[in-house]
C-alpha cells in the first residue's frame, strides 16, 4: 500500500463547531474516518498528523520524507503565514496536494495568500470535505504505475 500522510494545522479541530455556517458540521473526527475508509478503498494508508502548532507541522513533513509518498495538506490559518511548512514542502520529494474548505479566494483578503501553494503540485479550494476526497482520488492516480 501506497503511505499518504494528511496534515490538518490550526482550528481545523474545532471543525463541526467553530462556524458550522462556513466549515460545515462534519468534524475532523469525521473527516478523519471517512477519508481513511475513502484511501483505503484507493489502495493508500492515510496516516494524520493534526496541529495548532507550526513546528509539528514541519516537523511531520521531514519525517514523511521517507514513509510517505504524498501529502495532502490544509495548514489552516498557517496557509498564510506559514513560511516555514513552505520550504518544508519545498525539500519533500513525494507529491503534494493543499485543500481548503472554503473558496479562499473570495474571502477576507489575507486569505488570499498561500506560503504552501508554490510548493504543492495542487490545490483544491471550495468543496467542504469532498476537496479532501478529491485530492486523495488525484493523489492515487498520480502514483498509479503508468500502463
Amino acid at each position: 500500500m501506497t503511505n499518504v500522510l494528511l496534515l490538518t494545522g490550526p482550528n481545523l479541530s474545532q471543525l463541526g463547531v467553530r462556524q458550522p455556517e462556513i466549515y460545515g458540521s462534519e468534524t475532523l473526527d469525521q473527516l478523519v474516518d471517512r477519508l481513511t475508509l475513502h484511501a483505503k478503498s484507493l489502495g493508500l494508508t492515510l496516516q494524520h498528523v493534526g496541529s495548532e502548532a507550526e513546528a509539528d507541522l514541519v516537523s511531520a513533513v521531514h519525517a514523511a520524507r521517507t514513509t510517505t509518498s504524498a501529502i495532502v495538506i490544509n495548514p489552516g490559518a498557517l496557509t498564510h503565514y506559514g513560511w516555514s511548512i513552505g520550504d518544508a514542502l519545498a525539500g519533500y520529494p513525494g507529491y503534494k496536494v493543499e485543500v481548503h474548505l472554503t473558496n479562499v479566494l473570495t474571502r477576507e483578503h489575507w486569505r488570499h495568500t498561500s506560503t504552501v501553494g508554490p510548493y504543492v503540485n495542487a490545490t483544491i479550494i471550495g468543496f467542504g470535505g469532498d476537496g479532501f476526497v478529491m485530492a486523495l482520488d488525484a493523489v492515487a492516480r498520480q502514483l498509479a504505475p503508468s500502463p
